[in-house]
């Protein structure tokens, strides 16, 4: 088993639940995590199970409905989640973890140069002066494929993928050790998603930084996971080794969420998982995902038990 000394991110019991005036919504649902330094961790699942929810709360980017949040969140070995909310934008967000938002492409500023936008985090969180912030800056473009010249421009007169580059470029400036990207690819042609990708890969060896990359797009995420983790309806069901992951899914909703992927020269048509998640407000008792689920049977009524060992991890009654 893995010490507490190699890792980077330990995540246990976090919750999240979104105040509505229907109840509330248990968007992040007793979420467990354990990223390494210098790993690439891609969770994928439907669209509304609660992924980018599982990112604010990681980073604590809370809207002002929040009805419950708890859990333990360690970073680097440090206690995140008793921070006043002061010390935490200071020393923690953008210093050493940051975000790549969902269309963080249209999310920069149109009236202001795109270098003083990604030279902006070094003056605020690293406190140096401007001249100094344009040249970490400088060397943000460089590495992740923007000409230099492009940080006199503004957001308008770069392409998509260029603005992904430079919202990349934003969160590394600070010299974080995580990077949390939410779909940072949706918005992108085929071509330039794998050219931001290969950028992603590039610069986890050469500035050895972590990522969460949170997707639902399987067939490109493989290029840069080292760990997959499968979340439904606000819970994670499966983490294991990527290799592992991509060859052998063990949870009935990870092998329906693989069986969905085209592949070329496939004999058979990809599988569509039928039905609808359930409802976050309300969920069901036992295995949340049994309704839908190929495999159900008595015992999945009840909460299913989280089997396997550290490096395989699977939230299912087939496992016990």
């Amino acid at each position: 088993m893995m010490s507490e000394s190699q890792q980077l991110l330990r995540v246990r019991d976090l919750k999240l639940y979104f105040r509505t005036s229907m109840g509330p919504v248990q968007a992040v649902d007793g979420v467990d995590l354990d990223l390494d330094y210098t790993q690439a961790m891609v969770i994928l699942g439907e669209s509304g199970c609660g992924k980018t929810s599982l990112a604010k709360a990681i980073l604590r980017l809370l809207p002002r409905n929040v009805d419950s949040y708890t859990g333990e969140v360690y970073l680097d070995g440090t206690e995140l989640m008793g921070m006043d909310d002061e010390e935490f934008r200071h020393n923690v967000r953008w210093a050493q973890m940051s975000l790549v938002p969902q269309a963080a492409m249209n999310a920069l500023n149109p009236v202001l140069k795109v270098g003083d936008q990604v030279a902006e985090p070094m003056m605020v969180h690293a406190g140096v002066k401007k001249a100094t912030a344009l040249l970490q800056a400088r060397d943000m473009f460089r590495r992740v494929g923007v000409p230099v010249d492009f940080m006199s421009r503004y957001a308008f007169e770069l392409s998509g993928g260029m603005r992904q580059r430079v919202a990349i470029a934003m969160s590394l400036v600070t010299a974080p050790s995580l990077i949390v990207l939410d779909e940072p690819t949706s918005a992108l042609d085929v071509l330039t998603q794998a050219n931001i990708f290969n950028v992603l890969k590039r610069l986890k060896q050469e500035l050895e930084v972590s990522f969460i990359l949170i997707t639902h797009d399987i067939a490109t995420s493989s290029e840069l996971a080292d760990r997959v983790a499968v979340m439904y309806a606000g819970q994670i069901v499966e983490v294991s080794d990527a290799s592992r992951f991509f060859e052998e899914p063990l949870h009935p909703y990870s092998k329906m969420l693989m069986a969905s992927v085209p592949r070329l020269r496939a004999t058979q048509e990809p599988e569509f998982i039928t039905g609808q998640p359930p409802s976050l407000l309300n969920p069901p008792m036992g295995c949340r995902f049994a309704d839908r689920c190929p495999s159900r049977f008595d015992k999945c009524s009840e909460e299913p038990p989280t089997a396997g060992q550290h490096r395989v991890q699977v939230k299912c009654w087939l496992y016990e």
